[in-house]
Order: C-alpha cells, then structure tokens, then sequence
C-alpha cells in the first residue's frame, strides 16, 4: 500500500508522538470543563482553522475535544488550495494511504470512487504533499478518534456556480451518519502583504474588534448554515478567508436544518497585542442529521453479478468475435428481471481514457441481456475506436450505468448536473450524455450542452432554441 508521508511534521507541529500528545493534553488542560459526559450525539460537521499548531491548535482543539471515541468509519476532510490554481476540480491524493507520526491512515478508495461518478475528482499526489490546509488537521482527527478509520482528503479549487451546486449535491448523497465532515480554512488575514488592511495598519485592539465584527458576520451566515448569505458577507467586507470555497460547498451539501455553534475565536495577534499583521482563526461544530440515502433498486449482489457477467461477455465477444449468449443462470432477483436502459462503458485503468461506450436508453430487455451485449458493443463496435485486442483486456476497466426510463422536460434549465442524464433532438438528430460526463469533465450547463450539440451533429448553440430535451438518471458502478 502506498503511504504518502507528512511534510509538514516537525515545522507545523512536532515531528515526535509523544511531543504531539503533550500538547493536546497542554491544551486540554488550558480548556474549559466539557460537560460529563457529553451530551449524545457528537458533532459530525467541523470547521477548522489550519495554520501551524504554535498559532490555531488551542482554537482547533476546542472542536476536536469534542469527538473523544465518536464512531466515525471516515473523515472526509475538504481544504482550501495554497499552492497551485485549481479550477473547477476536487483533488484526491494518488497514493492509498497517508501518514503522520502518529501512524498510517487509508484512503476510503471505493468512496472516493463513488464520488468521482457524480463529481470533478482527480488525483495528485504532490499537490497533497504541498498543501498543509488538509495535513495540518490529520494528527488532530487521529487523536481523538478510535482506530481504524479511513479518510477521504479533498482540496477544493475554485468553482463555478453550476460545478459547486454538482459537487455538493454529490457530497450530500454520499456523507451520512457513519462519516465525520471537517472543512480547513482560517478567517480574514489582516495587513497589507495579505492586501487587506481596510481598517489601517495600526497596531491596535480597535482594529482587531473591527476585524473580529467582519468574521463574526460570515461566522454568523456559517452558523445558520446560509451559502448565500456567506457569500454576500465575503463581498461586502472583502474579508480574506481562505476556505471560503470549501466552506460554502459544504454549505451547499448540508441538510437544511443544519446549525453550527462557534466554539473559538482568536487570532494570532493576541499573545502580544500587536495588531498591525495578523491571520484570525474560529472553530464550529455541529450536526447534520443526513436523510437516508436513496433506495438503490440493485443490491451489492445484484452489481456483483453484472459486473462479473459484462466481463466474461467482453473477454468472450474479443476472445472469439461473437457475442455471449444471454445469460441463463440469473439470480433470483425482482430487479434482474426489469427491462432497463443501460450503458456499458469501457475505460482505461491505467488513465481513465474512454475505450468504449454502447448503451440503450429504452427499457426494451431485461437488465442481463442488455449487460452481456452491450459489452460486446462496446467492445467490437464503438465506431470511434478500432475493436478492443485480447491483449488490452486486463488493462481496462467495466462501468455499468443502469438508467431509468427516460422523461421529458420542458426546457434544458431543468437538467440538474450530475444527477440526470440527457438527451437532445433537433432537427432529426439526437444525441444522449450519462450523467457522470459532466462531472468527468468538470463542465458547467452551457458547456455540457454545447458538446452535446456538437456530438448530434449540430451547431454548438443549437440547444438554445427549438431542441426537445429528456432527462434520466442512473445507478453507476464499475470494477
């Protein structure tokens, strides 16, 4: 399994377990008593700040504090990007786990997986070994936190409208009550090589006060769980927090009664007063009561089975040139037995590049007979790729999208990305996106249109006017 080491242990904060575990207990002791025992459940949504422990720990610790042995099977950990432009982009880190001195944790892979079929993810391994706005915070989740849980760490680029509201929603069908959300980001930096001294550059307790009514007012917008009013306060004060865009995803994403309570706040300033130049930091928690996910009509046995059976239909449709023969042995499953729409797509491990893609968008067949050709078809007869070679087959990967049955919509400002698939017709011609293509792509609505035109044989704006849209969904699930 390969680990992705700490590179900020030892300079962030110390390099030695025990030396973390003295301060931790330093800053437990310098902390108001918690209630005994505390009141159930957990928090399971935090904010953070993130500079170096010397300067945010004690405000960090008095949300951590709270989640002593809470029974968390993954911490999903969104952070601002410091060292490079990312734009549109969820970035995970390659390696499959990461450590600190306090030990190894692994990265939840299949839910990352999951993820990146209804968002914008990549992977980077060396933009997550430069980032110390998501490394800052692991050694804190390992204090608290009973072993083994796994973390899925994002840092989040800069978004447009349409690809924020996507990738919360993603975040929203994923995140439930096994799963502990925790956003990084520190408040307004204040002083002029931070470009932002509204107030003067007097070293003042005034400014501070100034500083501190401008935070409290995004602090208050965090609190009610209220996106907009976040980002109408950011711009009306101009106030420099840097995990604006992963606090206002995770906004987006929380259910609607939702409240965060500030545990913390203060600033690097107020050990000497001096108030010229200094960054502010708060720490909120709180609790999502996640509604449970959506009844998915193909149970783990039921994916199980395609899967395997779209496999041996692609290696005997490449291995012989002829399609397998429908599927005898079927489980005795109700949702086998449905006619469905599907795609099969075909992709490489190695790079994620397409390879192959055939489906049907009419539930005209039962759910196996459409697997077991369709991966023969996209095989053998995708026309934009010559046929899959007995040699390529260990190198790619089997996706299925199992559709419902498509529904027509009046207009295409009724897409909503990364939940529907689509289809678009216009003058004879016709063409059809699943819904992990724009998320794949990191496309907006305009942008996704615009090739889907284009894939018809269209003009690129023909969807503006006089095209027919359907919509449908789909259950995706790959080896």
């Amino acid at each position: 399994m390969k680990s992705l080491a700490s590179t900020i242990a030892g300079s962030w904060y110390p390099a030695a377990p025990s030396e973390i575990r003295a301060l931790a207990d330093r800053w437990e002791r310098d902390s108001p008593p918690l209630p005994s025992p505390l009141p159930p459940p957990p928090p399971n949504v935090l904010v953070l700040p993130h500079a170096g422990w010397a300067y945010s720990g004690p405000t960090a610790w008095q949300a951590v504090r709270r989640l002593h042995g809470a029974p968390y099977r993954r911490a999903v950990v969104l952070a601002p990007c410091h060292c490079a432009h990312v734009s549109n982009r969820l970035v995970a880190p390659e390696s499959d786990a990461l450590s600190t001195p306090l030990g190894v944790l692994p990265v939840d892979r299949d839910w990352l997986d999951r993820l990146s079929l209804l968002a914008p993810v990549v992977c980077h391994d060396r933009l997550h070994a430069a980032e110390h706005a998501a490394q800052i915070l692991y050694p804190l989740l390992q204090l608290v936190l009973p072993a083994p849980f796994s973390l899925v760490p994002l840092v989040v680029g800069d978004f447009d409208p349409d690809q924020l509201a996507m990738s919360a929603r993603a975040l929203a069908a994923l995140l439930g009550p096994d799963t502990l959300l925790v956003v990084s980001s520190d408040f307004t930096h204040y002083g002029t090589d931070f470009d932002y001294a509204p107030h003067g550059t007097a070293s003042s307790p005034r400014v501070r006060d100034l500083v501190a009514a401008d935070d409290a007012d995004a602090i208050d917008r965090i609190a009610a769980r209220d996106p907009d009013g976040f980002r109408a306060s950011l711009r009306r004060t101009g106030a420099t927090i840097c995990g604006a865009v992963p606090i206002e995803l995770a906004l987006r994403a929380l259910p609607a009664a939702t409240t965060l309570r500030l545990l913390r706040y203060a600033t690097s300033a107020d050990p000497d007063g001096n108030y010229s130049r200094f960054v502010c930091y708060a720490a909120l928690a709180g609790r999502a009561d996640w509604p449970p996910p959506p009844p998915s009509t193909l149970s783990p046995d039921d994916r199980t089975f395609l899967l395997r059976l779209a496999r041996a239909s692609l290696e005997h449709a490449v291995q012989t040139g002829r399609p397998l023969p429908p599927p005898r042995d079927i489980p005795d499953s109700p949702a086998l037995r449905e006619p469905r729409g599907a795609f099969v797509t075909l992709t490489r491990r190695d790079d994620g590049d397409l390879r192959g893609c055939i489906g049907e968008i009419l539930p005209r067949r039962p759910l196996p007979d459409a697997v077991a050709a369709l991966a023969a078809d996209s095989a053998l007869h995708d026309p934009r790729f010559y046929p899959v070679t007995p040699g390529e087959l260990p190198t790619l990967r089997v996706e299925i999208s199992a559709l419902t049955p498509p529904a027509t919509v009046p207009s295409w400002q009724s897409i909503v990305l990364g939940r529907d698939g689509m289809t678009l017709e216009k003058n004879g011609r016709f063409a059809v996106f699943l819904p992990q293509v724009a998320p794949e792509q990191a496309w907006d609505l305009p942008t996704t249109l615009t090739h889907l035109s284009r894939k018809a044989g269209l003009p690129p704006d023909a969807w503006q006017t006089g095209a027919a849209f359907e919509t449908f969904q789909a259950e995706v699930f790959h080896e």
